[in-house]
């Protein structure tokens, strides 16, 4: 009997010491982690939110971070090929180069410089890109190279694999790559058919097994279509029914993309040769290998600067020079985003400016696709507003075009969105225009959009509490998301 007692009085003070243990391990290890969040460069919001996660609730916070915390990973970067890619041949220098703070800025955190020699076209529908993007991938002749965040299990999808696939049968080269999570559930009989005609395919970054610490957030946003190494297609655009197809689809999100000739469609090759040689582990120089068209030549007047930002560059290009196009702006701004959940500093350049005087303007969905967005943008709209800007809901559907236009002379447009997420943590890609006549048309469509809109009647902080506190904590998770 007192044996028995003794083993359970034992064993009681074993878990106990265990218990103790595991809770002091725990707290060591929350420290630790907090310290290194402190050092790391995230937007005060992003470390603020993780903060909170890990002290109070640290056996959820702990692990969460671990596998979803990270933002620039130097074994990362090193193991990709430099993202600012120099072209093979020296592109002509663009004339702006000199005199523009906006593209100077970009520069010195991280990306290249502006190039001459280019066209660009904007593709304001889906139908629009569709037709485009159907259209180069018949006429190329030797490479298709595809990056896309999400490839939809419907007739866009399914279509644009068939026709990919007839053209590895005819000897072009395709090789898609796929966000392992933005495509999770894209099963390999999906292009079951592109592999059979000897296109490649291959997913980014996979969340299971966990890559490396960081992998399920570290996600590739960017999309991509490079054709023979010198046209590209760019912009907000997946290869979904909501985004683009061959007839018009009510549900179709409103969007915005460009096509591309010249030296800033070879340098968007080599982000996409980047990307892809990371995540198939081969040599760059197998995509670079065999004849191209010359993308020397001059295809027109626009001048472009090509902008990759994420975890593989040293800096934030993007959220630079965003923050550089606001501040030089002397008349008007401009900012088309499907979510708007600025830090506060670019919170504040805008508001500044308004104050000032000039002419600040938000296009938004009405109603976004992520109503937690929703929820979490309603403070920065009311500042916004407070401070003389003016914000416009777009209706009906959702607005997914990313754009910003400053004073009808630099514009921006891409795949980043205006929140924390786009600008500090996922693989972007943004093209930067320099030249008057492609910022004025980027202008027009933007004033074009604003004619579905109605504006945002500034209200003051919901009184009810459920409403307040629902705002509150939309925005406190909104860095995370």
């Amino acid at each position: 009997m007192f044996t028995d007692a003794k083993e359970i009085l034992s064993d009681f003070l074993a878990r106990g010491l265990l218990n103790d243990l595991l809770t002091i391990g725990g707290f060591v290890l929350a420290l630790l982690l907090v310290a290194r969040l402190m050092s790391q460069k995230k937007a005060p919001a992003n470390t603020f939110a993780w903060l909170l996660v890990i002290v109070l609730l640290p056996y959820v916070g702990v692990p969460l971070y671990l596998i979803f915390g990270g933002r620039k990973l130097r074994r990362l970067a090193a193991r990709k090929a430099p993202l600012t890619p120099h072209l093979p041949h020296s592109p002509a220098t663009a004339s702006i180069f000199a005199t523009q703070p906006v593209a100077h800025t970009i520069m010195s955190s991280g990306a290249g410089a502006p190039v001459a020699g280019n066209r660009l076209k904007l593709l304001t529908t889906g139908e629009d890109t569709y037709a485009t993007l159907v259209k180069q991938i018949r006429a190329a002749r030797r490479t298709i190279h595809i990056n896309t965040f999400i490839l939809g299990r419907d007739d866009t999808g399914r279509s644009l694999v068939r026709l990919l696939a007839e053209r590895a049968r005819e000897g072009v080269k395709v090789r898609l790559l796929l966000d392992a999570v933005g495509c999770m559930f894209i099963r390999p009989s999906f292009h079951a058919e592109l592999r059979a005609a000897g296109g490649e395919v291959c997913k980014f970054m996979r969340v299971l097994p966990f890559t490396s610490r960081g992998s399920a957030n570290l996600r590739n946003h960017r999309k991509i279509a490079v054709f023979d190494h010198a046209i590209a297609i760019v912009g907000g655009h997946n290869l979904a029914n909501e985004y683009m197809g061959s007839a018009p689809y009510r549900k179709r999100f409103r969007d915005l993309g460009a096509l591309i000739e010249g030296p800033a469609a070879t340098l968007l090759n080599e982000v996409f040769i980047a990307d892809w040689c990371f995540a198939s582990r081969q040599s760059p120089e197998t995509l670079r290998r065999g004849p191209r068209i010359d993308s020397a030549a001059d295809r027109g007047p626009a001048e472009l600067q090509v902008v990759a930002s994420g975890p593989d560059v040293p800096g934030d290009p993007l959220y630079e020079g965003i923050i550089s196009m606001i501040q030089e702006a002397e008349k008007s701004i401009w900012i088309v985003t499907p979510y708007f959940i600025p830090d506060d500093v670019l919170l504040r350049s805008l508001i500044v400016k308004a104050r000032a005087g000039r002419e600040v303007t938000l296009i938004v969905p009405e109603h976004s696709n992520h109503p937690v967005t929703d929820f979490a943008r309603r403070h920065y709209i009311r500042e916004l507003c407070l401070a003389g800007g003016r914000v416009l809901l777009f209706q009906p559907g959702m607005m997914h075009s990313k754009a910003v236009i400053v004073d009808d002379r630099v514009g921006l447009l891409g795949s980043a969105n205006f929140d924390l997420r786009s600008l500090f943590v996922n693989f972007e890609i943004g093209v930067v225009v320099h030249t008057t006549a492609e910022a004025l048309a980027m202008k027009a469509w933007a004033r074009e959009q604003a004619e579905s809109c109605r504006e945002f009647v500034n209200r003051k902080r919901p009184h009810r509490l459920w409403s307040g506190m629902l705002e509150d904590f939309s925005r406190l998770l909104a860095p995370l998301l």
